[in-house]
């Protein structure tokens, strides 16, 4: 029976390392497996990452598209069906949207969209909202606040 008293890895499957630079005997002494000088015999030897050669890299080779827009806005999308969890009359902002979890502390603006229904009447404070969601807000006798 095996439990912790007994246990081993399979046969085979565990090497012991390689030591290197331990006498001719070991097979592996004086240059430790690396040869004669050259660059891959130094410390430090070897070529840095993606360099193929000489040859133009892969990285420089291949043509570059676009770019990133700093001053983009992204906005923590939510839905009216997520609207649902909040009592009817109560204020929705974005406080109470990272309370109920919908939204991240870290989003900074939230955008509403009127993805399923609402039969509450919500106050609801955000940065922006579709028109769908602000049809049916109103429909519910809500109010909107931008």
């Amino acid at each position: 029976m095996i439990d912790l008293s007994n246990l081993s890895p399979s046969p085979g499957s565990r090497k012991p390392r390689k030591r290197l630079g331990r006498g001719p005997g070991t097979g592996h002494g004086k240059t430790s497996g690396k040869g004669h000088k050259g660059a891959k015999a130094r410390s430090g030897g070897g070529v840095k990452m993606g360099f193929e050669g000489g040859q133009m890299p892969l990285q420089r080779r291949l043509p570059k598209r676009g770019f990133t827009n700093i001053f983009k806005k992204q906005y923590a999308i939510v839905n009216l069906s997520d609207l649902a969890r909040f009592e009817a009359g109560s204020k929705v902002d974005r406080q109470a949207l990272v309370d109920a979890g919908l939204v991240s502390v870290k989003d900074s603006l939230v955008k509403l969209l009127g993805n399923g229904d609402i039969d509450k009447s919500l106050t609801i404070a955000v940065d922006k909202v579709s028109k769908s969601a602000r049809q049916k807000i109103e429909a519910a006798s809500g109010s909107i606040e931008e």
